[in-house]
């Protein structure tokens, strides 16, 4: 199986030493998304429905690079900095994930990077 370090100008740069995606044979593992908008290189502002917006934005912008889009998602973890945020967290991530709907853990941590609220990982497969 071959791999392929994913890059995109058009998501954030990774935040520490690791690639924004790896794409190994048919899948496609998208590092954790921080609600960085990037063409400011910021975190966005607004609270968690803005920042679980930028994160899928970011995770979009990196599958579509690749060819990839939402409906070949198989995997998303969600992790919250309050799990007191994941009705609003969820109102968001159902308009990315409306018909389609992968497999999904949430979560609450004890921090994030950043400070930030949300932070989003996947996985997305295609034949």
């Amino acid at each position: 199986m071959s791999l392929k370090v994913v890059h995109t100008d058009d998501a954030p740069k990774a935040v520490g030493p690791y690639s924004q995606a790896i794409k190994a044979g048919n899948f496609i593992y998208v590092s954790g998304q921080l609600p960085i908008d990037p063409k400011v290189g910021k975190v966005v502002e607004g609270g968690i429905q803005a920042e679980t917006r930028q994160s899928l934005l970011n995770a979009k912008e990196i599958l579509k690079s690749e060819g990839y889009d939402f409906t070949d998602v198989v995997k998303t973890t969600v992790f919250l900095d309050k799990i007191s945020d994941f009705a609003a967290m969820n109102e968001i991530y159902a308009e990315f994930f409306s018909e389609h709907k992968p497999a999904r853990a949430a979560f609450e941590v004890a921090a994030l990077p950043l400070g930030v609220n949300v932070e989003i990982q996947m996985v997305a497969y295609k034949e």
